[in-house]
């Protein structure tokens, strides 16, 4: 077996490796809510998930990534060393991967691409200089950490906030909510139909206007809004002849908390399988030319196997974060869950088309955050906050660490 066969077989495993751990952390975030709530069996939230996942991966996911992980170092520097840049996405892949799988092990939530971003750096500094990091984009992503969950706690609070004081402290709630679901469903479709035409659809390349992709939205908005009304009523009849435990408005909103839960995961594989599947690609790609390039190629192949990879890590030790997210912060009904990840939905597309700096992860545990301070600071933890907080803090002076060690110790013994 050549050099160059042992290499892509390693680049696979840890590829492989970090996909999982991203699943186990990242995509347990999706679903965590709607098994907290009992909208879903933690069975169901992995066969869901994982099939909305691969959906986003194989439809529209980026099939051409920078080869420098989101621009954190000037590519032109490694120019004429594609052997240190091989060196250097082996030791980022393995580096945020171990630090995901410590963070999971935990059941604490981390941004998987901070993670991959602060190996980069790590990597970078020690190749290339200090002076070649885009030092300004590190800082945009340490602002996040105080945006992103600050935006998705607003949002979030806000429409627990409204739905709480409007529906649920009504004198007939199902009557109200009947009277509102037209808009509360149709609220929803808004957020999901523009998330995908500005965020999810790359491969499409429709390039439209907002008022354009209005145009399109708010007649969906208003189909599924009356038809939401027809489908509620045959919910609140088929839920009082059964006799549930489950009262029919639990039941409306935790149906409306898996479709918001579904686009997040599909969100997810549309966007963050790259962070597995780029560097493995460019890997391949300085194996098979013996250069340095700009933009890799993904196949749809390696986007397919990330997707499931992510999959089988939620499958195979996922359910730590999703406990976290699910009930440990605070205690998550179907409402409460609904208000979290529609707000987190609705921040994610607000502040993408604002151009502010956010993370999925990190604005999810805003949304649910922002929920539980509307009922009381008492419903918290704070205590796993300080933790979760740190942990973020740590991710990137982490990452960047060990990528080093790791990339000093590769050089040193294959270069």
């Amino acid at each position: 077996m050549g050099a160059d066969s042992i290499i892509l077989i390693l680049a696979t495993l840890i590829g492989l490796y970090m996909a999982a751990n991203i699943g186990a952390n990242d995509l347990a975030n999706a679903m965590g809510t709607s098994v907290g709530s009992r909208a879903l069996t933690l069975k169901q939230a992995v066969v869901i998930s994982i099939f909305a996942n691969l959906l986003g991966a194989i439809l529209a996911g980026g099939h051409v990534t920078d080869t420098i992980r989101k621009g954190m170092i000037n590519p032109d520097l490694l120019m004429g060393s594609p052997e240190h840049l091989m060196m250097g996405m082996f030791a980022a892949l393995l580096a945020a991967g171990i630090w995901v799988h410590l963070a999971t092990m935990f059941g604490l939530p981390v941004s998987t691409t901070h993670s991959i971003v602060g190996a980069v750096v790590g990597f970078g500094m020690v190749s290339v200089g200090v002076g070649a990091i885009s030092w300004g984009k590190v800082l945009t992503i340490a602002l996040s950490w105080v945006v992103s969950p600050l935006a998705g706690a607003i949002i979030a609070g806000g429409i627990y906030y409204l739905i709480r004081e409007r529906i649920l402290r009504s004198d007939s709630p199902e009557k109200v909510a009947m009277q509102w679901s037209p808009y509360l469903i149709g609220s929803v479709l808004v957020v999901i139909v523009l998330s995908f035409i500005f965020k999810g659809l790359k491969n499409l390349h429709l390039n439209l206007g907002f008022f354009q992709a209005l145009a399109i939205a708010i007649p969906c908005a208003a189909l599924g809004g009356l038809g939401g009304r027809l489908w509620l009523r045959s919910l609140l009849l088929r839920q009082q002849q059964a006799e549930s435990q489950t009262t029919p408005l639990q039941a409306f909103f935790a149906h409306l908390q898996v479709m918001t839960a579904c686009y997040v995961a599909f969100a997810h594989g549309a966007n963050d399988v790259a962070n597995a599947v780029g560097p493995l690609a460019a890997i391949f790609s300085v194996v098979k030319t013996k250069s340095v390039v700009m933009q890799v190629e993904v196949p749809v192949w390696m986007l397919a196997i990330g997707g499931i990879a992510v999959g089988g890590g939620l499958f195979a030790f996922g359910s730590k974060v999703m406990e976290t997210i699910g009930g440990k912060i605070t205690e998550v009904t179907p409402v409460r869950g609904f208000c979290a990840e529609f707000g987190a939905a609705t921040t994610i597309l607000v502040c993408s088309r604002l151009g502010l700096p956010v993370s999925t992860t990190h604005v999810l545990v805003g949304a649910v955050v922002g929920v539980g301070f509307m009922r009381g600071m008492g419903f918290l933890d704070m205590r796993l906050l300080r933790n979760i907080g740190s942990s973020w803090v740590i991710t990137l002076p982490f990452t960047m660490v060990l990528a080093v060690v790791l990339y000093k110790l590769l050089t040193l013994f294959f270069l």
